[in-house]
């Protein structure tokens, strides 16, 4: 790409940046925040709604054909990492993170021109089950729910943990073990046999749900592809996940340095005493270098393409999943680092209910926990290191 390739690219970005942050700092404050955390859904259909009209939040890297906006995932990661900043409750994970790769990677139009519109519009809201009921990620060619042919669909039987809005999704897209492999399932809300379970977890900003499934009919989307399909939908979601820790990671800095301003003691900001100093450049070294391997990752998924045939590889692992690895296992020990600093930072008022720097910490610790720990992406990239 050119110089002024570049430059333009890099200033329209700039002009989604300031769209996103102006529009999110008016719907997504920190007492709305506080609001949708006491209720059932853990968002408000009608500012989403509002978000993919008029910003486009979740369809930016859908082709139009399917509603969408054209963009790529570079300009979906510049809106996760603003999200993350006001720790946006919205369904934009679930749906723009995971539901919509999986079914851009299925090789199933008619699953994509029956859900995309309605997904990049935000009046369909999808989940992606992700995880067994322990909580551990789910492999592309493993499942904890089995399928079996009934009459001229399938049943579903089996459960999933920790499924990030499913208590709330109108569509449910759930791996399982078919009996000629791995594959896709679309399940409705409300079906018959589907038991949802709301969960209390530590973050309360970020809903999730345990499904259980007992003969529940489900649509089979895509063909042998899904095992594929499911494991790039991970590394797209995880690309975006760390843009969105990123986000937060800033903004926990900026908090903190703030406070580190405005807070006299001994006659003097506390900024300016060496030990806050240092602890602050520590963290700014932490926060560019996430955003830097956040956009890494968000670019990755830009220039893959869902038939695997990904810009650059590890010894066998394309490049999306080996970028999206590393910047996820980065950008959760870094925004872990940042938000407990900033408490630390902010002495005994960082400790109270009344302060978000608790709402930033929980969702740094529960973002560790979604779509793999730190130590099992590096475990995974180490395992295909020693047998390459």
């Amino acid at each position: 790409m050119s110089a002024p390739a570049r430059s333009g690219r890099a200033e329209e970005l700039g002009l989604l940046r300031e769209s996103v942050r102006a529009a999110l700092l008016d719907l997504s404050p920190p007492a709305e925040v506080r609001r949708l955390m006491d209720t059932a859904r853990g968002w408000d259909p009608r500012t989403w709604r509002r978000l993919c009209g008029e910003l486009g939040l979740a369809g930016l890297a859908v082709p139009e054909e399917y509603g969408g906006s054209g963009f790529t995932h570079v300009e979906q990661g510049v809106v996760f990492e603003e999200a993350g900043r006001t720790l946006l409750c919205a369904p934009l994970l679930s749906t723009a993170g995971l539901a919509i790769p999986l079914l851009l990677g299925l090789d199933d139009e008619d699953a994509r021109r029956a859900w995309l519109p309605g997904l990049c519009a935000g009046t369909l809201v999808a989940a992606v089950a992700t995880a067994d009921p322990d909580g551990r990620p789910l492999r592309p060619g493993g499942a904890a729910v089995e399928a079996a042919a009934s009459g001229g669909g399938h049943v579903l039987r089996g459960a999933a943990g920790f499924v990030v809005d499913g208590a709330s999704a109108d569509l449910l897209l759930v791996p399982a073990l078919a009996g000629d492999g791995p594959a896709v399932f679309a399940v409705e809300a409300g079906a018959p046999g589907l038991a949802v379970t709301p969960l209390v977890t530590l973050d309360l900003t970020r809903k999730q749900a345990a499904l259980a499934f007992d003969g529940t009919p489900a649509r089979r989307i895509g063909g042998t592809d899904a095992a594929g399909a499911f494991g790039r939908a991970l590394d797209v979601g995880r690309a975006m996940l760390a843009g969105e820790q990123a986000g937060g990671a800033g903004r926990c800095l900026e908090t903190a340095v703030e406070h580190a301003t405005a807070r006299v003691q001994f006659g003097r900001p506390i900024g300016s005493f060496q030990a806050v100093k240092q602890r602050a450049a520590e963290m700014l070294i932490r926060v560019e270098s996430a955003r830097s391997a956040a956009m890494a990752a968000a670019q990755a998924a830009a220039e893959d393409h869902p038939d695997g045939a990904g810009a650059g590889d590890l010894r066998g692992l394309p490049g999306l999943a080996v970028t999206a690895g590393i910047a996820q296992a980065y950008c959760s020990d870094a925004y872990v680092h940042v938000a407990a600093e900033t408490i630390q930072l902010h002495g005994g008022i960082g400790f109270t209910w009344e302060h978000d720097a608790h709402l930033y910490y929980k969702r740094a610790w529960t973002s560790a926990e979604t779509l793999g720990r730190p130590d099992e992406h590096i475990e995974r990239l180490a395992r295909h290191l020693e047998g390459a």
